[in-house]
């Protein structure tokens, strides 16, 4: 029970994150509101780091090159939120972050373990499909409305 309360306190932080960081980026700007947020960030994982007493020992020398990238990515990734949280509404954004962390997922599973999940490819798929509906029909809505 505690980590379904876990997983839903995360979500809730997720879509409450976006619109946070949505709102400081149309006051402050794109991509200062993403230095904000990962300066934030850099703030609560050192003190996480501090207050749980591990040891940090890092060689440089150790860590593959593609794991440097984690950062460029997080920036795009923030700053593509960040101007696209305005335009959508939270639900599409939560479905459209959860649709590509099931997408790379698989993709990261296929080519670093050699394993592909089918189950994981079709659900993927009727999620996808699941999203493109409901589109339609709040696209149908919105031309009826107007009219």
């Amino acid at each position: 029970m505690l980590y379904i309360l876990i997983a839903i306190l995360a979500g809730v932080a997720i879509v409450v994150s976006r619109i946070i960081n949505s709102n400081l980026a149309v006051k402050i700007g794109l991509f200062q509101s993403t230095f904000y947020n990962f300066l934030t960030g850099l703030l609560f994982s050192t003190i996480i780091l501090v207050i749980s007493r591990e040891s940090l020992n890092i060689s440089l020398n150790s860590i593959p090159f593609l794991a440097y990238l984690g950062g460029l990515i997080g920036v795009i990734s923030i700053s593509i939120s960040n101007h696209v949280a305005q335009k959508i509404s939270a639900f599409y954004m939560a479905l459209l972050i959860f649709i590509g962390q099931l997408f790379i997922g698989i993709f990261i599973d296929y080519f670093s373990l050699n394993q592909l999940s089918l189950g994981k490819v079709i659900g993927g798929i009727i999620v996808v499909i699941g999203l493109g509906y409901n589109l339609l029909v709040d696209k149908k809505e919105a031309e009826s409305k107007a009219n």
